[in-house]
């Protein structure tokens, strides 16, 4: 017995010997491990920071715009319609010009000096000026813009062999990635961000028509509309265009435009200067699931028909009042504008195949896509005669969603909010501006465009509206006249 427990001892003694001589041999994680990993990540950024960053621009640009009073600030007392009532029209200053200045960013993507940028960094500009990384200043000219998604290509007319930054493929990037966003906030040059996708196909955020966001963390201020988001390859995964703000500067939301979706803009701006986009003439809306229940849907899935335009492509190919559509050439639909998204970007002339449930029945339907109206904007908001109504000054009304809603600080049903202002328009010189909001049109209260219609019936071919508009905390009454 005594020799058996001898022998066990002598076994443990030796296992607990091997396991420190192991414990000795094996690796542990030190702080100078982690410092090095940390470094190894940081110098992962740098290399793409270095490799990229001499094909990332600022744009400067120059417009001449009118002052004639309403929210420019100077001329308010004098041109408030309490004096004209009393004084008459003749009572008014004159419209003052002046230079007005701007800035965003932008990035080279070919050679001999295409760069891509945001539509609202150049619209309306007289004078397009590029600085490039080594503190260059050159003139550029615009190639075209698409108002609808806020890209615009410019063109340096004596590029040669310049740095360029590679365009990627969004549609592959996920959640979580790592991204980098290159620009000039408020004016600082050559600024640097990172952060992750937060999400991706964002819409119904009420910036542009067309809409399928990438949403990022990564630090986005003014002055960094039109610059690159990277990914870790030093690819460009999107141009940034907007941010969710309620203090005008970084709140931890950033949107930008996916690249796949440029890709395609920026080859008709290349050629035509425009862009021509897909239509099939259908009203639609996403399945809830009572619509699912009330056409007999197993789930709510697709996207329903509500109305087919009379000689629409989708009349001609025989779709229906209460068809769901499920299906584009054969890649399943997430929403209505995924559908309007995929729709603009085939073009006119070619075939598409929908799969449709009509009935309970599936089935699929070949149609023909035609070219998009030159009023499709004004159908597809439902804007009636307010497009007539209002866009004689310059205005472009939508309504007061519950995302812009929280975006401005207004109360739901509060008015409606002015999307676009034209440059050099009356409205423009009444100091009129996006994001302001429109709550009575000639004292009658507006809650929605349906309203600014009936109210606009009323005094059809009218050359002169009274308009009661809040910005922040104030509010004033603006009188547009075409006069």
């Amino acid at each position: 017995m005594q020799k058996q427990l001898l022998y066990v001892s002598r076994v443990m003694a030796f296992l607990v010997l091997g396991m420190l001589l192991l414990a000795h041999t094996v690796p542990t994680a030190s702080a100078d491990d982690d410092a090095e990993f940390l470094n190894r990540s940081s110098k992962a950024f740098t290399s793409v920071v270095k490799k990229v960053m001499p094909a990332v621009v600022h744009i400067r640009v120059e417009k001449t715009v009118k002052s004639a009073g309403g929210f420019n600030g100077g001329d308010d007392f004098y041109n408030n319609p309490f004096f004209e009532q009393f004084f008459g029209p003749q009572f008014r200053q004159q419209p003052r010009q002046f230079k007005q200045q701007g800035q965003g960013s932008g990035f080279i993507i070919s050679k001999d000096g295409q760069i891509l940028t945001n539509n609202h960094v150049v619209e309306g500009a007289d004078t397009i000026t590029v600085i490039l990384s080594d503190n260059q200043k050159v003139k550029a000219r615009l190639i075209g813009a698409d108002p609808q998604t806020d890209i615009a290509l410019l063109k340096i007319d004596d590029g040669d062999n310049l740095p360029i930054v590679p365009l990627g493929d969004s549609d592959a990037l996920e959640v979580g990635e790592w991204v980098i966003a290159i620009g000039n906030p408020f004016g600082l040059s050559q600024t640097v961000t990172v952060g992750v996708v937060s999400a991706k196909g964002r819409n119904q955020v009420g910036i542009n028509d067309y809409e399928n966001f990438i949403q990022t963390d990564a630090a986005i201020n003014p002055g960094n509309s039109g610059g690159p988001l990277l990914n870790i390859h030093g690819e460009v995964v999107g141009i940034n265009s907007a941010l969710y703000t309620r203090t005008g500067g970084y709140m931890g939301i950033g949107f930008a435009i996916p690249v796949n979706m440029v890709k395609t803009v920026e080859a008709q701006l290349k050629a035509k200067g425009k862009v021509t986009r897909g239509w099939i003439g259908v009203a639609i809306q996403n399945v809830d699931e009572n619509l699912a229940k009330s056409f007999n849907l197993q789930k709510a899935e697709g996207i329903l028909v509500s109305e087919v335009q009379q000689g629409s492509p989708s009349e001609k190919a025989g779709l229906k009042q209460g068809d769901v559509i499920l299906r584009l050439n054969g890649k399943p639909l997430d929403d209505v504008s995924d559908l309007r998204n995929q729709i603009s970007l085939l073009p006119p002339g070619s075939k598409a195949v929908l799969q449709i449930v009509r009935d309970g029945k599936t089935q699929d339907t070949e149609i023909t896509i035609a070219e998009q109206p030159a009023n499709f904007s004004k159908i597809a908001k439902g804007e009636g005669d307010t497009a007539t109504g209002l866009r004689q000054f310059g205005l472009t009304m939508q309504d007061l969603t519950p995302e812009l809603a929280e975006q401005f600080g207004y109360k739901r049903d509060q008015g409606i909010i002015i999307k676009g202002v034209e440059p050099g328009s009356t409205a423009a010189m009444a100091g009129l501006k996006p994001g302001l909001l429109v709550e009575e049109v000639n004292r009658e209260k507006v809650r929605n465009l349906q309203e600014l219609d009936k109210v606009l019936q009323k005094s059809a071919g009218s050359k002169r509206i009274l308009l009661r508009v809040r910005n922040g905390d104030f509010s004033q009454y603006v009188v547009l006249t075409t006069e």
